[in-house]
């Protein structure tokens, strides 16, 4: 890693920064294996209508994480898919019964989505120690380290947030021909004006939660982000978004005064009309096609550079136009094969933003995974800590 700032030595003091060594991380995947293990898990959770899915999750995960090797040794996944069955079993109740609660009634609805928040950031736990439990490297288990209260903390406020929007539908009427009071609707968009305001808050939240506890061996990491850098982030993006009105605005206008000129030029006013449509078109596209790869790179890099401890941290370099030009190249293949590129596009993707990132560390690894075999409660993590293989995603 690279050495974090120190209080000034004494002209006494010779000792010399300690040297770090970078773990370059490379992806080995191949479109066409991972197309047969693709083709085989959808054609399974069809015929199973579903209940396929944990295994079908374990061996794309076993997959990737195969494929993926830090300082030249790759990553295993562990996950049993009938432990995982249970996990996933227990969400899609909970949901259904949440969807059957909201539609039912708007008190209905404010119960269920209460009793939901009350359970969501325990099962929002157990998914991150479940993940991270069950992912090795070099026969060492990950483990995640964040306590029940710090989930609550880190969630909780963002159920809050959306709350008084729920509260507000109780005085929506369920008759289509009755009418809602009018202050409604102005408690209703203060309500979402409200979480838009704070959402880069809660989202930093989250993700403090998630990057201050991951650990391996005694290393554990910590989420030096500040909150007013995703406030930033998001007003770029913000921003950008807005832009995309503007410039169909300001196309409209420049390219109807030309219209004039172009239909004289070609004496046919609809030609005319054409490439004035597919020039404001491509326009749109493009600005709108670009919003996406640009949240993605600005934010791994802004998460994963910010993330890692004084011995230990993560440097991601994602370039915008890496992402774009392959955001653009999947997309018309995935049109072109109605669907099929998708596995060759998902090892792409993996690969392109795997290999932007590298781990420096001060510590040597082969120094770490030796002292950490010698403590067998360590080399085994903590994946079976939890009941149930909840996985609702990293």
């Amino acid at each position: 890693m690279e050495p974090t700032a120190t209080p000034a030595e004494s002209p006494a003091d010779n000792t010399p920064p300690p040297a770090y060594r970078t773990l370059a991380i490379r992806f080995t995947g191949a479109g066409s294996e991972y197309f047969r293990i693709w083709i085989v898990n959808l054609l399974l959770l069809i015929v199973t209508f579903g209940i396929y899915w944990p295994w079908a999750k374990v061996r794309r995960l076993r997959y990737f994480m195969h494929n993926t090797l830090v300082d030249g040794d790759p990553l295993d996944f562990h996950g049993d898919p009938k432990q995982m069955l249970k996990g996933w079993a227990l969400v899609g109740v909970l949901f259904a019964m949440y969807n059957v609660a909201s539609s039912a009634s708007a008190l209905a609805n404010l119960v269920a989505f209460a009793a939901l928040g009350a359970l969501w950031p325990a099962l929002w736990r157990s998914s991150l120690r479940f993940r991270l439990g069950n992912t090795s490297w070099r026969g060492l288990r990950f483990r995640f380290s964040g306590s029940v209260a710090d989930a609550y903390r880190g969630l909780l406020p963002s159920y809050l947030a959306v709350l008084p929007l729920v509260v507000l539908g109780l005085w929506v009427p369920e008759e289509a021909d009755a009418v809602a009071p009018d202050w409604v609707g102005g408690a209703f968009a203060g309500a979402m004006l409200l979480v838009l305001v704070l959402a880069p808050w809660l989202f930093w939240r989250m993700k403090a939660y998630q990057h201050r506890n991951y650990a391996l061996a005694h290393l554990q990491t910590d989420f030096r982000a500040p909150v007013r850098a995703f406030y930033g982030l998001a007003a770029k993006q913000f921003g950008l978004m807005l832009l995309l009105p503007v410039v169909l605005v300001g196309l409209a206008w420049g390219l109807s005064t030309a219209q004039g000129e172009m239909a004289e030029m070609w004496e046919d006013l609809s030609v005319t009309q054409w490439i004035i449509g597919l020039v404001a078109l491509f326009s749109f596209m493009a600005l709108f096609v670009g919003l996406g790869p640009w949240w993605t790179t600005r934010l791994q890099n802004l998460v994963w550079t910010k993330t890692g401890n004084e011995q230990v941290r993560f440097i991601s370099r994602l370039r915008f136009r890496d992402m774009l030009w392959l955001s653009i190249k999947n997309g018309l293949l995935m049109v072109l094969t109605l669907g099929l590129y998708w596995p060759f596009a998902a090892v792409a993707v993996a690969r392109l933003r795997l290999e932007a990132v590298q781990i420096r560390c001060v510590v040597d690894p082969e120094t770490l995974t030796a002292q950490a075999h010698d403590n067998p409660a360590e080399a085994a993590g903590d994946a079976a800590g939890d009941f149930f293989g909840i996985d609702v995603g990293l």
